[in-house]
């Protein structure tokens, strides 16, 4: 009968398959509108318009395409760095507030993207879920470095209390919300549509939402941790621009045709030459190596502190092959010298694999970019493709080679317990420093 079923299309009356059939036949009517077509057919996505002022029009239009791109680029690079240094001079504040702008961006770029593919099906609640999601998100996130990194100003407001201790519950009400009007969203020929559109604003919050806090991790380690990976990143993306606009001829990837690998090559030895010589100069001064804390006396971030080994001068041998080059037996260099090469390594060599993702995702939309925020550039997207995956890796090389315990949080954590729980604490580290030698018995608490 099952044969039967397959070769003609219908059962032998009385059979099994003859009882199931209306039920398959159902489920056929609801699938036959599921989005099951192949790359080539996808729907193009609107090219975006050119947003280059009139002004660099006008004084670029005797230039071929190739130079008059090149120029745009490079003014635009430099303005884009300009701005950067003044909100780096604006403090560790600024730098949040930037960092989260950009996060918004890119979130705001890529599900634009999906709702110019899909928008033709009418999905309901896309876009709406999409933002509320974001807010979730960020609520949980945000709130977590509050609770993590603001505990005695956390202390002094009730308020701020109740809502950092059910912090997690509440986030997580937040999310079922979205996820029950989601499910009640539903809209039947469109299942497995919604579905897509679900698991694509899921990973468009993993790359954008996730990481973006993982930056803002790094940049409370010391500014220095936020800078050199970050500028690591943007010298790789110059250089190797640089390198393979005059001199590139090797094709590097076929994702990105305009990549060569003398780019490639030539990037990746300015990067880690870059990213040495740029520590030496972060790690002279206290404002790029202290850890960022916030002051709750003057409401104020702070970066003051006795700088730690990795940032004070010490005297290294040179190895035999390079004294008869240098003419150096010793050199004096700063310990996180050493951990800028592992840093601008990874910015060189895998760091661009997070823009081979991107131009793989643009080709299966077939879009030239993100966006047309900044002319000769594409999006903000385009720009930080790389940046998302570098953030990860220096959060994973602080966590493993790096960080060791935190007075300053256990005591920001000690100070946010009852009175009866801080005695306990008190008694126990007493008896602990007795064992241990180094209080006297007698000593009285």
């Amino acid at each position: 009968n099952t044969k039967n079923i397959q070769k003609n299309g219908a059962a032998a009356p009385g059979s099994s398959a003859a009882f199931r059939l209306p039920r398959e036949v159902d489920l056929d009517e609801g699938l036959v509108d599921l989005d099951l077509r192949n790359d080539s057919d996808t729907p193009d996505v609107p090219p975006p318009t050119d947003s280059t002022p009139e002004i660099l029009k006008r004084a670029l239009s005797g230039l071929s395409a190739r130079w008059k791109n090149w120029w745009i680029r490079g003014i635009l690079t430099l303005a884009m760095i300009s701005v950067f240094f003044l909100i780096i001079y604006m403090g560790s504040f600024m730098l949040m507030l930037l960092v989260l702008g950009i996060q918004v961006k890119c979130f705001h770029e890529i599900i634009t993207i999906g709702y110019r593919v899909y928008h033709s099906y009418d999905l309901p609640w896309f876009r709406s879920l999409s933002w509320y999601f974001l807010l979730c998100v960020n609520y949980f996130f945000y709130g977590e470095t509050v609770a993590d990194y603001f505990g005695t100003f956390v202390q002094r407001r009730e308020q701020l209390q109740f809502l950092i201790r059910y912090h997690r519950f509440i986030s997580f009400a937040l999310y079922l919300a979205g996820f029950c009007m989601f499910v009640l969203s539903l809209v039947k020929k469109h299942y497995r549509l919604q579905f897509y559109m679900f698991a694509w604003t899921h990973v468009t919050l993993l790359i954008t939402v996730t990481q973006s806090h993982l930056v803002i991790q790094n940049l409370f380690e010391g500014m220095i941790w936020f800078l050199v990976p970050i500028s690591s990143v943007i010298c790789n993306d110059i250089a190797a621009y640089i390198f393979g606009f005059f001199f590139g001829r090797t094709p590097l990837i076929k994702l990105s045709p305009k990549k060569t690998w003398e780019g490639f090559i030539g990037g990746g030895f300015s990067t880690v030459l870059f990213g040495f010589v740029f520590s030496y100069f972060l790690a002279q001064h206290q404002y790029f190596v202290c850890p960022v804390e916030y002051n709750s006396e003057t409401n104020r971030f702070v970066t003051e502190c006795e700088p730690s080994e990795l940032f004070q001068l010490k005297k290294y041998s040179v190895p035999l092959l390079l004294q008869a080059v240098l003419g150096w037996e010793t050199v004096n260099m700063y310990p996180f010298q050493m951990h800028s090469i592992a840093l601008s390594t990874f910015a060189s060599l895998i760091g661009p694999f997070g823009g081979f993702f991107a131009s793989g995702f643009k080709r299966a939309f077939k879009i030239k970019d993100f966006a047309d925020t900044i002319p000769g550039h594409g999006g903000i997207m385009d720009r930080f493709d790389c940046q998302y995956l570098m953030a990860t890796f220096v959060h994973v090389y602080i966590t493993s080679f790096i960080r060791g315990p935190n007075p300053s949080k256990v005591l920001k954590q000690l100070l946010v317990l009852q009175p009866e729980q801080q005695l306990n604490v008190y008694r126990t580290l007493k008896s602990h420093l007795v064992e241990k030698g180094i209080l006297r018995p007698s000593l009285r608490g």
